[in-house]
């Protein structure tokens, strides 16, 4: 996600916003409002601080979010004069959204990414970390083979 975020447009600015394991509402509201450089005191309610910050917002481990803040994004999208856009990340995220069908009617797109095929491994890899160039492609095979299985999230970790 890192790597990712590190490859935006010039000009764009992107903060890195931790949230701690099995964060309440509370805690997601928090962080964020704590690591941007936000005028004031922390909005009480959900909407205001929302409406404070949120333009896109993007969820990695979004699997593992507790259903009260996968309803925080819904918060703000029914906020007046607030426009986000929401980037669900993780594997299983479509189901952990099925608990919430209010907002799976929201979603404008679903983008699944599947395994990397046998073929695929080490033309991406080496591409992604200059540490898998140096790995002959036999062995990059034996990897994908016996560890990842094409998972390019078990081959970034």
């Amino acid at each position: 996600m890192r790597l990712v975020l590190n490859e935006v447009p010039a000009g764009w600015k992107v903060t890195w916003v931790p949230v701690p394991v099995r964060p309440s509402v509370a805690d997601v509201r928090r962080a964020v409002f704590d690591v941007l450089p936000l005028l004031g005191r922390l909005p009480h309610t959900s909407a205001r601080a929302g409406a404070t910050v949120a333009r896109v917002l993007v969820a990695d481990g979004a699997q593992r979010l507790p259903v009260p803040c996968l309803e925080y994004p819904q918060s703000l999208w029914h906020h007046p004069g607030t426009r986000i856009t929401l980037v669900l990340l993780g594997p299983g995220s479509e189901r952990a959204l099925t608990r919430l069908p209010h907002l799976v009617g929201r979603i404008v797109a679903w983008q699944v990414v599947p395994r990397l095929a046998g073929a695929e491994v080490a033309t991406v890899v080496t591409g992604f970390h200059p540490l898998w160039r140096t790995v002959p492609a036999p062995d990059l095979k034996w990897i994908d083979q016996s560890c990842t299985r094409g998972t390019f999230r078990t081959w970034a970790a």
